[in-house]
């Protein structure tokens, strides 16, 4: 992974391409557009046409959000922490991710563009489908979004926004600490859980 090279909120050209550098950028408010009435929808259809309880309804979407949480840190750590063993690797990683950690306040490439969100939320609604009894796979996978949502505006406010909150401000010392001391360490954007059960917080800086 390459090193910080710029703290500036500027956007750097990736691709010579005009259509891949065009798919490569999306502002931080766009998959609020996208997602939100895919979780409103979910719900919908979970009250008033699978008539599920509220109770069942939220527990389902709050097992989803928690789904998330560790989809976010597996993500994190195997796939856009991975090794590469060859140049290409080394090219098609720094695209997905090197380029955030040498440009961090990058306003354009904080949060995932639909080019790559859109398959993927596809590729999981259909593996919940398969996998849970029908009707309670909707609220499961709403929550599942949701939990997608609140990490990609929590990176993007880490990042760009002046946060006071005392809570979000741990969330984002977490962070901070992931780019500028240990990039192999604190995988968790929207919650430091699973680094704290996998270990993946120094212990010299705990606490």
């Amino acid at each position: 992974m390459s090193q910080i090279i710029s703290n500036e909120q500027i956007t750097p050209r990736l691709f010579k391409n005009n259509i891949l550098e065009f798919f490569s950028k999306v502002s931080w408010y766009v998959p609020l557009i996208i997602y939100i009435p895919v979780i409103f929808f979910s719900l919908y259809y979970s009250l008033f046409i699978a008539k599920l309880s509220i109770l069942t309804s939220t527990s389902l979407m709050i097992a989803g959000i928690f789904l998330w949480t560790l989809v976010e840190y597996l993500l994190h750590r195997f796939v856009f922490h991975y090794t590469p063993k060859t140049e290409f690797g080394e090219k098609i990683l720094f695209i997905f991710h090197g380029i955030h950690h040498s440009y961090p306040r990058d306003p354009l490439r904080l949060v995932m563009p639909p080019s790559v969100s859109i398959p993927l939320a596809i590729l999981f609604f259909f593996l919940f489908k398969l996998i849970l009894p029908n009707n309670l796979n909707l609220p499961f996978y709403g929550g599942f979004v949701l939990g997608y949502l609140i990490y990609d505006t929590t990176h993007y406010a880490i990042h760009h926004f002046a946060i006071r909150n005392k809570f979000f401000l741990k969330i984002k010392s977490h962070h901070m600490k992931h780019h500028y001391s240990n990039e192999q360490s604190r995988f968790g954007v929207s919650s430091p859980l699973w680094d704290m059960i996998f270990g993946t917080i120094p212990k010299e800086n705990k606490g």
